[in-house]
């Protein structure tokens, strides 16, 4: 298994550096052929304003024009030479961003996206929103936090559960895991559930052995917050990249996240690879 086409989704008007780098840095890895991706929405006006309107609708295109071109010249820039091949998509819609971006991504098989940072507005014409895509896009998603422009593999915790989220999960990253320098199979359970993690690990860690992946289990008793406990053990274990399963179910319209996931998604201390 490899990654043949990564899809990298670039925000308008801000810096998607991070993003190439590590955009370019995979394609090298997989002679991958790369696609670059940006949407955003309108601006949204009274059409009572009359020639004002006019004046607004006008900027608004021009800077989206703007922003788009820079987008797509960034792109074009931070991977030629190193992509089997390059590819462009860009478009204005009315419509949800994170559904366009999912629909566009069945052409790749891993996307590379920035998280939602925390403290921003979340103004979804402009920013796609982030857990309403992985929870669409059925492809694994590569979460890169700002200033962060190098993926470290050199070593990687899986983030254990006995679900389909995980197990597609650890099956999406086998790209990623058979170039980590080391890799650790974590699960969180309730005390009287860890002798059968241990058991359910043993067999995640021979399957991995039978891709050529030599892996360690690690079992850890639940205090509470599994998002903090797993952020904890992660950090301690130097993780570079973070393997996860995304769990979530739309409630009225909205994504409404389990706690690791939201984590992931929201306070990223690290590269994650997700998958729902």
């Amino acid at each position: 298994m490899t990654y043949s086409t990564l899809m990298v989704h670039l925000d308008l008007g801000v810096s998607n550096d991070g993003l190439l780098h590590i955009a370019a840095d995979l394609a090298a890895r997989f002679n991958a052929h790369v696609i670059g991706i940006a949407a955003c929405q309108p601006l949204q006006v009274n059409y009572g304003d009359g020639y004002m309107c006019g004046d607004l609708i006008e900027q608004d295109r021009l800077e989206i024009s703007r922003e788009t071109t820079q987008a797509e010249a960034d792109f074009r820039a931070a991977l030629h030479g190193i992509a089997s091949r390059l590819e462009w998509r860009s478009t204005v819609l009315p419509s949800s961003l994170a559904t366009y971006v999912a629909e566009q991504a069945g052409a790749a098989d891993l996307l590379i996206v920035g998280p939602e940072e925390k403290g921003l507005t979340r103004d979804f014409s402009r920013r796609v929103n982030v857990g309403e895509l992985v929870m669409q896009v059925a492809r694994p998603v590569l979460l890169v936090p700002p200033g962060i422009n190098q993926l470290n593999l050199e070593n990687v915790v899986v983030g254990w559960k006995a679900t389909r989220e995980s197990r597609r999960a650890i099956s999406d990253a086998l790209p990623l895991l058979k170039l980590a320098g080391h890799v650790t199979v974590l699960e969180i359970a309730a005390t009287e559930e860890i002798t059968e993690a241990h058991n359910r690990l043993k067999d995640v860690v021979d399957w991995l052995a039978r891709h050529g992946i030599a892996a360690e289990p690690m079992t850890a008793v639940s205090q509470g917050d599994d998002a903090a406990e797993l952020d904890a053990i992660a950090q301690e274990k130097g993780a570079g990249l973070l393997v996860a399963g995304a769990y979530g179910h739309s409630r009225l319209r909205e994504w409404m996240l389990g706690g690791v996931t939201r984590d992931l998604m929201l306070h990223p201390a690290r590269c994650a690879l997700v998958s729902h």
